[in-house]
């Protein structure tokens, strides 16, 4: 067998499966691991996707989007990945946010999502409408979720850095779904990452079913009725799984199973494995009614999938939303997130009186700042559509679907679509505001050719020649300036362009290695 698995693991999931099952299961240990792609809807339709990717692809079943890739491909290599028109994901681990059930519109919490691969998802499902609060509470793993975000165009999300207690705090009743791909013992990982394997501990599995129990307290106080949560691990452990479950439905009588529908060889849940544990005096015994709501959750095993292992729960809180609460919270989200942002005058910027009757300094800075993005925004991005609240954090302009009252209190990461810094009177276009706009949006664009080494070149940092009649330029536009660069039509980032060379404007972090 080409992975260690624990001997502790081993006997447990014996007694769980039984020998035969158990059989198959410990035999998929010598198959190989799959690998997927997902395509960023964002920014190309899966169709044209298929006609110009150079890859072999075979759909993944649960996911309309997804597709299994030979791991000898690199998709990782290509400059298509670095445009962000897909994100490498483990074919189980798409599951999830299909279940979610996102529409455009809606406010959708990913409550501990780094490294972003599932808030990128839902993203693209939000279809630049609604927003997206995605969070992960550890520092270091909030920097990859805020690149993933950028680097796939997403416009209308936050990212915090927040504990989910204290996000509940700040958003009660708020959220119409919420995803929880829970902190877990990662059992069902065991075949694509052997460390995981190796430093497995069997105490790990009742310290992360506690912490489960808390995130989904948060959760359920963060949704608003009617709601969905979808609840996700990549364990098989039953004390993380349907005990879980099974313990917040006798807390939360508002909640209740939605039965998943078994097909493309998701398997049903395991109301049994809850006597089995408490049999064993490792768990305990719950009312009939609660534990075979537990046959609804779903399980994708490494034997019968084409995937690891994950398990699956979608929870709706019962009841309709009140019309009042809903339209006054509706007042506290940004009125002006339906208009275009080069138009707005947003009155908390302006400037204000003291006392004596001299100016507000800050509030004067606060508006020349404003005053230059929309400047640029005027110049630079005259067909592009600009959703969202300016909102200042030092010299950044970001963009936002929230209001900054409505994030005061809580560590935010990025509060919105960072659009760029001000120096010196002048705007200076961010990264990610390049990797969100399509040709048509931009004032500027030289588009290379993923099929010779320019777009490398480019990608690692270098200074480009560049003959002038291949910026393509909007009337009115001369060729001097920012220039946004493309991959076969998909955004890279900014260059700017004078007397034949593109000074190139790519982050030392984004390149290419």
């Amino acid at each position: 067998m080409a992975v260690q698995l624990p001997k502790e693991f081993i006997e447990r999931m014996r007694g769980l499966l039984g020998e035969e099952e158990f059989a198959n299961f410990y035999a998929s240990y010598d198959s190989p691991k799959f690998a997927g792609i997902r395509v960023n809807t964002l920014k190309i339709d899966p169709t044209d996707f298929k006609a110009v990717v150079p890859f072999d692809l075979r759909p993944i079943p649960w996911c309309q989007t997804g597709y299994y890739v030979e791991e000898q491909a690199k998709p990782g290599k290509h400059p298509y990945y670095h445009a962000g028109l897909y994100y490498i994901q483990e074919p189980s681990a798409m599951a999830p946010v299909e279940l979610l059930d996102v529409t455009p519109g809606e406010r959708v919490l990913d409550l501990c999502a780094a490294p972003g691969g599932k808030s990128t998802q839902i993203a693209a499902k939000l279809c630049g409408r609604g927003m997206l609060v995605t969070n992960d509470i550890n520092p270091e793993r909030t920097k990859a979720l805020a690149k993933n975000i950028e680097l796939y165009g997403v416009r209308n999300a936050v990212v915090l850095g927040e504990s989910p207690e204290r996000i509940a705090r700040a958003f009660p009743s708020f959220f119409d779904k919420i995803l929880i791909d829970a902190p877990c013992s990662g059992e069902g990982m065991f075949r694509k990452d052997e460390d995981m394997a190796r430093h497995w501990e069997p105490n790990w599995v009742r310290k992360y079913a506690d912490m489960q129990q808390e995130i989904l307290k948060s959760a359920a106080a963060m949704l608003a009725p009617g709601g969905r949560i979808v609840y996700s691990t990549c364990t098989f452990a039953p004390e993380e799984n349907e005990a879980t479950i099974a313990e917040f439905l006798l807390k939360h009588p508002e909640f209740r199973v939605v039965p998943l529908r078994l097909s493309h060889g998701i398997a049903p849940g395991r109301p049994e494995w809850l006597t089995w544990l408490a049999d064993r005096g490792e768990g305990k015994m719950y009312p009939p009614e609660i534990a075979e709501q537990t046959a609804g959750c779903g399980r994708l095993w490494p034997h019968q999938v084409e995937g690891e292992g994950h398990f699956l729960a979608v929870l709706e809180r019962q009841g309709e939303e009140n019309p009042e609460k809903k339209l006054e919270d509706e007042r506290q989200v940004s009125s002006q997130w339906e208009e275009n942002s080069r138009d707005k005058r947003n009155s908390r910027h302006s400037h204000r009186s003291r006392p004596g009757g001299g100016r507000d300094a800050k509030a004067v800075d606060d508006r020349e700042v404003l005053e230059s993005w929309r400047a640029f925004a005027q110049e630079q991005l005259a067909g592009a559509e600009l959703l969202g609240e300016p909102l200042l954090f030092g010299g950044n302009v970001y963009l936002s679907p929230l209001t900054k009252e409505r994030l005061d209190g809580l560590k935010v990461v990025r509060p919105g679509w960072y659009v760029g810094t001000v120096k010196n009177g002048r705007l200076m276009p961010g990264q990610p505001l390049a990797t969100a706009l399509s040709p048509t949006e931009a004032a500027r664009v030289l588009d290379l050719s993923s099929a010779d080494g320019e777009a490398i070149r480019y990608l690692k940092g270098e200074t480009l020649q560049v003959d002038k009649e291949r910026i393509r330029c909007q009337e009115g536009a001369s060729r001097k300036g920012y220039v946004l660069v493309t991959v076969d039509g998909y955004s890279l980032g900014w260059g700017k362009w004078q007397d034949g060379l593109l000074k190139n404007e790519y982050p030392a972090g984004w390149r290419w290695t």
